[in-house]
């Protein structure tokens, strides 16, 4: 009997794991039948959100769409942006150009400029230890030297716009402003950026590393590009896609090879065929920021991108371009604007005189230039004279707008070509005529006025002045001689002996 329910037992149990595997396997069956989803990943969602932001900002206004008759611009996620012509100034595009951004490594364009201004490119920079530890070097793009080592401040430059080495910056810092001194050094960033016209700008570091204190805009970064890219070794380095420094008894690595970023290089993915230089920069507050420059139909053009997300700052900036030279043209002033000239007026043409001289005694300069809509007409522009900021040789300047909107200037300055002896015998009467007309001189027809006034004022207070003098004079002589007529008594006088 007790044998029996043992039996039972053991059949009971047996029977119930059978039982309960059965379930389970039910169970996981079920389990692996409802669809799961795995939790969204924390840096894909963060993307997701930024490139929700980005697309709700191509909405936002575009600031030069406002202008009458003026091309109407792309719209584009970036923050900030501003297309502005180097030579002239003139800006084609403008969105929150004045907003105060983050600019991350695009600030190093301000460094090479402060360098540029106060250093030889031979000048040898040394790494100090300081510099070498002011880095993330896991994070921030550097150039790999030790400390101790030293290059020259070209290649210094090469490292810093073409690698983005951030240890870089700092070393430049501390080779001009004192071991230590960044604070001084980013007093002279500044000091050049309030100097080229920045009013939203302020720097408290050499590289653009993340600092609540360190800011620009677009429109200030434009200034900052339009003088980077007015220099030719600077512009050349922005242009470089790798650089090799070389080893040295002072810098002994041979692999020291520092690589661009940016993707509108040729032979990168966005290689853009007018690029004249570029230069990239990103931190996580930043987000992506761009400064290009490019050079087509006689125009070049420089592009800010602030606050986009990757990678629409390479998009962007193509398309920034193309609206820019699909849109606009640049005219040249001297040849399409003769208010100012007065022409075959004998009495102050030079030229074409029985002496053989033929040489103008002011004129336009030949190389400037306006930029106005591709469908405008130069007739269409208004201008002004300006006499102040004017530079050695200039005589004035001549200010342009379209519609109230500043499209460039032309400088009148004294003729420097000189042309050879005129030959009688080898000239036609039609290119007399047409060389006569070469030759002519720019009037300030306010200034002379204004002298021709004063010299008059000046004349007409002399003469009252000697009208007063020699009437005083002729009257003490009157009364000299009444008084010697009556104690003379005679009734005539000679009065040529008193005057």
């Amino acid at each position: 009997m007790v044998r029996r329910n043992r039996s039972i037992t053991a059949y009971r149990k047996r029977a119930g794991a059978v039982a309960f595997a059965i379930s389970c396997i039910l169970a996981m069956q079920v389990f692996m039948s409802i669809p799961v989803t795995a939790a969204p990943d924390q840096e894909e969602t963060e993307n997701s959100d930024y490139l929700a932001l980005a697309e709700e900002r191509k909405s936002e206004p575009i600031q030069t769409d406002e202008y009458k008759d003026w091309p109407a611009g792309p719209k584009i996620g970036a923050e900030g942006a501003v297309l502005m012509e180097v030579h002239t100034g003139t800006i084609l595009y403008s969105k929150n150009a004045d907003e105060r951004l983050y600019p991350a490594s695009i600030t190093k364009m301000l460094t090479a400029l402060v360098a540029m201004d106060n250093c030889d490119m031979d000048e040898e920079v040394t790494f100090s230890q300081a510099a070498i530890d002011s880095i993330n070097w896991r994070e921030d793009a550097n150039m790999g030297i030790n400390p101790g080592n030293s290059i020259t401040m070209e290649q210094c430059l090469y490292g810093l716009l073409v690698g983005s080495a951030n240890e870089v910056a700092y070393a430049i810092a501390e080779h001009i402003s004192g071991p230590g001194n960044i604070s001084g050094f980013a007093d002279l960033m500044n000091e050049k950026a309030a100097s080229l016209g920045c009013k939203n700008t302020h720097f408290v570091t050499p590289n653009g590393i993340h600092d609540p204190e360190h800011y620009t805009s677009a429109y200030d970064m434009a200034l900052i590009a339009q003088a980077f890219y007015s220099n030719e070794l600077l512009t050349k380095m922005a242009s470089t896609v790798s650089y090799h420094v070389p080893q040295t008894a002072t810098q002994p690595k041979d692999d020291m090879i520092v690589y661009a970023k940016s993707k509108l290089h040729p032979g990168k993915e966005y290689a853009y065929e007018y690029l004249v230089g570029t230069k990239t920069g990103y931190t996580e507050a930043a987000r992506q920021t761009l400064v290009s420059c490019a050079e087509h139909n006689g125009m070049r053009l420089v592009c800010v991108i602030m606050k986009e997300e990757t990678p629409a700052q390479f998009t962007d900036t193509i398309e920034l371009f193309e609206y820019g030279f699909n849109n606009f043209r640049a005219m040249n002033v001297s040849e399409n604007d003769k208010t100012y000239v007065i022409q075959s007026l004998n009495f102050f043409n030079t030229g074409m005189d029985i002496f053989g001289s033929s040489k103008a005694i002011l004129q336009m300069n030949k190389s400037d230039y306006i930029v106005i809509p591709a469908d405008a007409k130069f007739e269409e522009t208004e201008s002004s004279i300006d006499y102040d900021g004017l530079k050695e040789g200039e005589i004035a300047k001549v200010d342009y707008y379209f519609n109230d909107v500043y499209v460039g200037s032309g400088r009148i300055e004294a003729a420097t070509d000189e042309h050879p002896t005129f030959d009688f015998s080898s000239k036609t009467e039609n290119e007399i005529e047409q060389k006569d007309e070469e030759n002519v001189l720019i009037i300030n027809i306010k200034k002379i006025i204004n002298i021709v006034i004063m010299i008059a004022l000046g004349l007409a207070v002399l003469f009252g002045l000697r009208a007063l003098i020699f009437g005083k004079l002729r009257g003490r002589r009157r009364k000299r001689l009444i008084k010697k007529k009556k104690a003379l008594g005679t009734k005539s006088l000679n009065w040529k002996g008193f005057l």
